[in-house]
Parts: C-alpha cells; structure tokens; sequence
C-alpha cells in the first residue's frame, strides 16, 4: 500500500472519533497495553510529559515542545486531530513523520491490531510511542485524546503532568458535571509525580487536590503561581509581562500563537517549566524559554490557533469549538476593530448547541457550512437552530465555498471568523 492506501486504511479500518463521535471511545487501556507490550514497550524509552484538559492542551503541548527543543533535546510531539495531513499528530522536532513510516508501520504491525480491534487512537498512540522511541526521542510531548484516566496515552509514567483546565465537554463519556470530568482529568496524575493544572476553580480544585494528596504528587495552580500584570500585541507576537505574586518577580515573554486566551497557556507553561527544571532531569534555561515560546509555530508547525489568513478584510480562524473554548474567541473576536463582522460557521452534530449558541455574537452576518466529517451537522440544520435564536445568514455548502461567499460580501474594513469545528478550520486550511 501507498500512503493515501494506508491512511484510508486506517481510517476505514479503525474506529476514529474524528469521524463517528462517540461510538469511537474505547474505554480501558487493556488493548494499548497489549499493543505496546507487543512492541516492547517503547514509551520507557524516553521521558514524557502528559498534558490534559478542556482547552489550551494543544497550545501548551507546542509550548512546552518549542521550549524544549530551545534546550537542545530531540523532542517527540503527539497531538490531535490533525488538520490536513494525519502526519501532523507524530513530530520530532517539530517535523512530521515520514510517508513511508506510517506505511512501515501499518504494514509490518497491521494484523497485530486488526486481531486487538484497536481503535484509530490506539493504533495512532501505539504508532507515537514507536516512532518516537525508532528516533531516539530524549522527551516528548503527549497530549490526551479525550479525558485522561481511560485515555489511550495513559499508559506513560510521565515526569510531568499538566492539566490546564476544566469545563463541560464530551459529557455523554466523561461526565454531566465539572466534579466528574475532573476526576477523568485527574486520572492522568500519577504517584510521586509533579502536576501542574493552570486555572483552579473550587469544583474541579477539590478533585484536583484529593488525587494529588492521595498519589503523593506536587500539584501546583498556575493561576497561583504567576499572573498577567500587562500585554502589548503586535502584527507577529503578543509580548506577556508576568509576575510572580509570592516574591515579585517578573518576566517578559514574547509568544508569536495569537489569541487573548493564549494569557492562560502562557501562565500554564510558564509553571510547567518551573516544575520541569526543579523536579525533574532537565535542563531549561532562560533563553530556551524564552526562544522557544517567541518560536512556537516555525518550531512546532503549529495551525489554527487564531491564525490570521487575510488582512482587508481581516480574515482569522480558529478550532475552538465548544463552550469553553468558543467564549475566549468570541472575546476575541469583539475585540477586533471593524465594519461589519461575518461568521463562517460549521459544527457536528453532537455539539452542546443550548450552551454554544447564545455564546456566538448577535451583531454579524453568519454564513452556514459543514465540514466534510461524517459527524458534521448538516448546514441548513445548523443554520435552522441559530435562526430559530434570532441570528440572520445564508446556507452555503462547504467551507471552501462558504469562505469565498464571505470574501465576496466583505468590504475592505470588515472583519471575516471561520471556525465553530476544528473540521471547518482543517477544511479550510487544507486547500
């Protein structure tokens, strides 16, 4: 098989929550353990951070792997979902996996986890660690798939674990309230290793604090640790000035991802790091901080956190896509100067949309769209509910037509948003 045999292989062959939601959620960890163990366990072979959460995961796992290439590591980045090319979701060194690695291993491994019934998570994770361990990776960077305490991943013993927030996703599979997804959060946090969660609320904390104190982990609140005390954006990098409330110390750092809630993250990693050089074998210094967080998306290829495509109009997107995540956007986008605004806007169909709808701003002209995923909300339903709400758009099928219709009705001065689904911005981005 070729590449574009293997990756629809994949694809057909194991259940993805890219593409079927929640049918694809396996719970236990007893196939990737076997799987792994087939392989010789190649997670041990290096050391790993794990990073969980509601939001802000994907952004500090690029921190936090720009920062450790910075300190002169060949560093391992395992994320999801991609948005263009399934290579995207393996890095060293912030290039992605080659073709002929992922054939590699489909080929040589396929019957192994067709007998297991892996799901596509599994096989993704399995094929992570492999590789990882084949290039001689000294740390990588392993973001969550979906909760922590039943999540593929989880099989590491990491030196880290970062959790850096909670709020209401996936309910149908991690839990109704803010108490339960925590206590799925709060899975990935292991004995006698350091945590670090960057926003403390008092429903999640308690959870938080009773697994730590429990597993005799050093937990730590960012949001306690260091504080945002000024910003000043610019046209490449928002420059974050942040002080230290216990002793006053304060610290400059230039970060080129985008966005106002990218304060969060930056408060997030920034306490990672700490914990890193205190309690764990590495090394960071300053300037690998500091360089690393000013080089996030040359380091790591990093896409879609409120990335600029177009200047007149002003053209951004986004893959924040549930009510957590959506609200820090639409601050955002309310903070932009300009005429009129225009919302090309497309989600599935299992999205919260009681929670999501009143969140998304009244005053523009929405375009409705669906991303080309088997999940996706049919465009003429979605836009039923948000009118049905009193918003006021047009139906135009696929992104990329959507996109241009909105171009076609921008002025000069207007401002353009595509997002409302990760899928929408990987649709977009993927012409």
């Amino acid at each position: 098989m070729n590449y574009t045999q293997t990756t629809q292989f994949l694809f057909n062959s194991f259940p993805s929550y890219q593409h079927v939601g929640p049918g694809a959620y396996k719970e236990g960890l007893q196939n990737i353990t076997e799987m792994c163990r087939r392989l010789d366990n190649p997670q041990r072979n290096y050391f790993t951070i794990h990073v969980a959460g509601t939001n802000g995961k994907g952004s500090v796992s690029h921190i936090l792997a720009s920062i450790l290439q910075q300190a002169g590591y060949c560093v391992g980045l395992f994320t999801s979902p991609h948005l263009v090319d399934f290579r995207e979701r393996i890095r060293v060194n912030g290039k992605s996996i080659s073709e002929r690695d992922v054939v590699a291993f489909v080929r040589k491994h396929r019957e192994e986890m067709v007998s297991l019934g892996l799901s596509f998570f599994e096989m993704t994770t399995a094929m992570a660690f492999d590789y990882f361990s084949e290039q001689d990776v000294e740390v990588a960077v392993i973001e969550t798939g979906l909760g922590g305490r039943l999540d593929s991943t989880n099989i590491i013993t990491p030196i880290l674990s970062v959790i850096t927030n909670i709020g209401l996703e996936h309910t149908a599979m991690l839990g109704s309230t803010l108490r339960e997804i925590a206590f799925e959060k709060a899975g990935i946090i292991k004995r006698d290793v350091p945590v670090v969660v960057g926003e403390s609320q008092e429903e999640s904390d308690e959870v938080f604090d009773g697994v730590a104190a429990e597993r005799g982990a050093h937990l730590v609140y960012a949001d306690r640790e260091w504080e945002v005390v000024d910003t000043e954006p610019s046209a490449q990098s928002v420059r974050y000035h942040i002080q230290r409330p216990r002793d006053g110390r304060t610290q400059i750092l230039d970060l080129d991802l985008m966005g106002s809630y990218q304060r969060k993250n930056i408060l997030t990693v920034r306490t990672a790091v700490s914990l890193l050089r205190h309690r764990t074998p590495l090394n960071i210094s300053t300037r690998a901080l500091v360089e690393g967080v000013r080089s996030v998306v040359e380091s790591t290829g990093l896409m879609g956190r409120w990335q600029r495509l177009g200047q007149s109009p002003a053209v951004y997107c986004d893959t924040g896509h549930n009510a957590h995540g959506l609200r820090e956007v639409v601050a955002q986008i309310e903070a932009q100067k300009y005429n009129r605004l225009f919302m090309v806007v497309g989600m599935v169909n299992d999205k919260d949309f009681d929670a999501v709808i009143p969140l998304m701003p009244h005053q523009a002209y929405y375009i409705f769209t669906a991303p080309s995923v088997a999940r996706a909300l049919p465009a003429s339903q979605l836009a039923e509910k948000f009118v049905s709400e009193g918003y006021e758009g047009e139906v135009v099928e696929g992104v990329h037509e959507a996109y241009r219709r909105a171009i076609e009705l921008a002025g000069p001065e207007d401002f353009i948003f595509v997002g409302g689904s990760s899928f929408v911005v990987a649709d977009l981005l993927s012409e």
